[in-house]
């Protein structure tokens, strides 16, 4: 999918919020809710005004804790009866069906956190409906304002990436016969295992720090769901739009203790490594460690603050460039429903739209 970052349009600008507060609804109350965006919100003055969750003991301690007014277990009903200025949709991406639209129709702003949704059809609805909207938007990629990651990218500006690898090494999943209970995170038709959770964001960071797009997409999962909660690996294989590739791996298996890099960058001439949220190493040496940053916070300040003043500045991605690192993911999902086939994004993409 050949995608110009410069698409992303920082030109417009939107009615700001002065003389006020900025109204803040929230629409899913799990942990990413409880741990992250709410008390951002609440250091950043963001009067939370609603929130939103079908579990009604979860709804109850987050709107305790947070001194939140007004509760929901129904997302439309919360769009058409409050009124706030942005809506952070924090609920799994297979819960998303048309609150996200509904609120946008309102000329409300949306926070979403990744993925999106579970299938593009889904996700390119509430994408025209922003657009048509001409709302604020962004999705939860908040690595692309760590600083390891914008000097990765800086480093690989002016470098031909000829293939990408990432890796996520950890130990086997739950068995399921051991689970007290059988959430949607353990269900793999629903939370799309470590794959989606991640992938999108590997996706994300790889697009990000070499400008590039995926292409072509195939996966293969090895699955035991009558055994396990998550596939024990997938891997995924990606033809990017200078040529490159990119393999993506996810194997729940015992770690061999030895740290790996989650991405490997091999450019013509030498490779870039990230280690986790640490440190990145040129040709074999570190030339850059990151110190404490929060990347959670640092993106819900810039999306409260462009809110604020209705200028998009310093988003550094919207909710149409973010389908871009949902597309290949999701067809890699279809590919391994069918036996490992290879799928054009672009046609995949277009097909779901339908």
């Amino acid at each position: 999918m050949k995608r110009n970052p410069k698409e992303i349009d920082l030109s417009l600008a939107s009615a700001g919020v002065s003389g006020r507060a900025v109204r803040a609804a929230v629409y899913g109350t799990g942990s990413w809710a409880n741990q992250t965006h709410i008390p951002n919100l609440k250091k950043l003055g963001v009067d939370v005004v609603a929130a939103c969750d079908v579990d009604a003991a979860a709804l109850r301690r987050t709107a305790d804790r947070f001194g939140i007014p007004a509760v929901y277990s129904d997302g439309r009903e919360m769009v058409e009866t409050e009124r706030f200025d942005v809506l952070f949709s924090i609920v799994p991406a297979f819960a998303r069906t048309d609150v996200e639209i509904r609120a946008v129709d309102r000329g409300i702003h949306l926070f979403s956190e990744k993925p999106q949704a579970h299938r593009m059809a889904v996700a390119l609805k509430i994408d025209r409906a922003v657009r048509k909207a001409g709302v604020l938007s962004t999705v939860c990629f908040r690595e692309r304002y760590r600083p390891l990651f914008r000097e990765a990218r800086r480093i690989l500006s002016k470098k031909r990436v000829v293939h990408v690898g990432f890796q996520s090494v950890g130990g086997p999943p739950p068995l399921k016969a051991r689970m007290e209970q059988d959430s949607w995170w353990n269900q793999a038709d629903k939370s799309g295992g470590p794959a989606l959770d991640w992938g999108v964001h590997a996706v994300d960071y790889t697009r990000f720090t070499t400008g590039l797009e995926v292409e072509k997409a195939q996966a293969f999962y090895c699955e035991r769901s009558d055994v396990f909660s998550d596939p024990l690996s997938s891997s995924f294989h990606f033809l990017l739009d200078n040529g490159a590739t990119m393999t993506m791996t996810f194997v729940r298996a015992d770690p061999s203790g030895t740290p790996q890099p989650w991405f490997t960058f091999f450019f013509e001439g030498g490779r870039l490594e990230i280690y986790s949220y640490d440190r990145i190493d040129l040709n074999g040496e570190t030339v850059y460690r990151c110190g404490d940053f929060d990347p959670w916070f640092e993106q819900d300040r810039i999306f409260v603050e462009a809110v604020r003043s209705g200028h998009r500045g310093g988003i550094l991605n919207d909710y149409h460039d973010g389908l871009y690192s949902l597309a290949p993911i999701l067809a890699g999902w279809d590919s391994a429903r069918q036996g490992g086939r290879c799928i054009e994004v672009n046609a995949y993409y277009s097909q779901e739209g339908r």
